[in-house]
């Protein structure tokens, strides 16, 4: 569970031990001299966390806040290959440690063992890294691209990953894919992991899944044949149908179709949106795909006692929030932004944030995730404040627990979203949903 007392064990475990044992076995510490790797990730994950625009001055500041006296000149010319295969050890270090939350006492999510979200981001990469993390190419040529996979138990604030990726690698190929759910799990993923094989087998294991409907996905009506479904949509005058049916041709999946008519102005945004990114892909769009936007179409397996039409849709909205994660990622810790041009610094810049974005996770979960209302941009903000605290205070125990011990009250008593009439918040709906009849 996340508590102090384990993000403590955890902390110290990580940028203590660890490191200074990775630091040694990947051959980027030589000589015990100044420098340790210990010192070294610290200067750099709390640094970054201060400011995400460290300079090389700033980041000598840091790392004497650690206890590693040495010059911005001594530190830019640590940056090296080493340097980064050390950091990246040290991230899959901490990404597998896993702090694990609480299960949400929300009704809607309740119902579930568990709500998880899948998606990906990427990062683009100076084309010196192409041999590293490979890029789509492009009319330039070979490019670099880093994607990071994630897997987010939305219900209890638990976090898998940033597993990292070639950018060029499909969705499909995520080690979350054959990552196996608890039954009664829910999973919420975009049209990247669509998957009839996946969501043949999670049926089979207990687990309940909502997905937009991939184009050109076969459904056939329970009493009949198959669906000419943009046909079919043309006909209906309702604007909201939740019906029976079988996904796949051969599959044969029983499932709910739910389709919604969506307002004229997000039709066209939507078209407008596909366009672009078929001019940015050179791939034509489909006229089928574009009419069909007119619709939301949704497939899940959950039965409609369980989840009713309208908490459907609630839980698809809450898809969005690892998209709001990524943003946080990129707009606070500007996880895709950096101020030199030597590659290895990038890769160390970006491993060290990454570092820093998971452990605020684990002090999300112990302090903020039982607060529907949360706002984990605020929560940043604040964290942000203590990362010179939190970088002086880990190696004495009583003074890093009272450190995160007044971090955790500051993210209690401070760090809420408001409440919106017009347009509720997600946290609104959730709140609102009603247990099931």
């Amino acid at each position: 569970m996340g508590t102090i007392p384990s993000i403590m064990q955890a902390m110290q475990t990580i940028l203590i031990n660890e490191s200074d044992a990775l630091g040694e076995s990947t051959g980027f510490i030589q000589r015990k001299v100044k420098l340790m790797g210990s010192t070294f990730v610290q200067a750099l994950v709390f640094g970054f966390q201060s400011e995400p625009d460290l300079t090389y001055g700033e980041m000598s500041q840091s790392a004497a806040a650690v206890g590693l006296e040495m010059s911005a000149q001594g530190l830019e010319q640590r940056f090296s290959e080493k340097a980064a295969q050390f950091m990246q050890k040290v991230l899959e270090k901490t990404v597998n440690e896993g702090i694990n939350g609480e299960k949400s006492c929300i009704p809607l999510l309740s119902r579930f063992e568990g709500v998880y979200i899948r998606d990906s981001s990427v990062i683009e990469l100076p084309k010196e890294l192409g041999h590293i993390w490979q890029g789509n190419g492009g009319n330039q040529g070979a490019t670099a691209a880093l994607k990071l996979q994630v897997n987010l138990d939305y219900s209890a604030g638990t976090l898998a990953g940033p597993v990292l990726q070639n950018g060029r690698d499909n969705d499909h190929s995520s080690p979350f894919q054959e990552m196996a759910l608890p039954a009664g799990a829910l999973e919420l993923a975009d049209l990247g992991y669509f998957s009839l094989d996946r969501f043949q087998e999670d049926q089979a294991r207990g687990v309940y899944w909502i997905s937009w409907l991939k184009t050109k996905t076969v459904v056939s009506r329970r009493a009949g044949g198959r669906l000419n479904l943009l046909g079919w949509l043309r006909e209906q005058s309702a604007h909201e149908l939740d019906i029976p049916v079988d996904l796949g041709a051969s599959h044969r999946i029983p499932c709910r179709l739910l389709i919604q008519r969506v307002p004229q102005e997000v039709a066209d945004q939507r078209r407008r949106r596909m366009r672009e990114e078929g001019r940015i892909k050179r791939q034509p769009v489909s006229a089928e795909r574009l009419a069909l936007a007119d619709w939301s179409i949704i497939v899940t397996n959950i039965p409609l006692e369980m989840v009713s039409f309208k908490e459907v849709l609630i839980l698809m909205r809450i898809r969005w929030q690892v998209e709001l994660l990524f943003k946080l990622w990129k707009s606070h810790a500007k996880i895709d932004e950096w101020r030199s041009k030597n590659p290895w610094r990038i890769l160390c810049e970006i491993y060290a944030k990454l570092i820093g974005l998971v452990l605020n996770q684990w002090i999300f979960i112990a302090s903020l995730w039982q607060y529907p209302q949360r706002s984990l941009f605020r929560a940043a903000k604040t964290i942000q404040k203590f990362a010179v605290a939190l970088a002086i205070s880990l190696t004495d125990e009583l003074r890093l627990k009272q450190v995160l011990t007044c971090l955790q009250f500051c993210l209690m008593a401070h760090c809420r979203q408001e409440t919106r009439r017009k347009h509720p918040a997600a946290f609104q709906l959730l709140l609102a949903a009603q247990e099931p009849v």
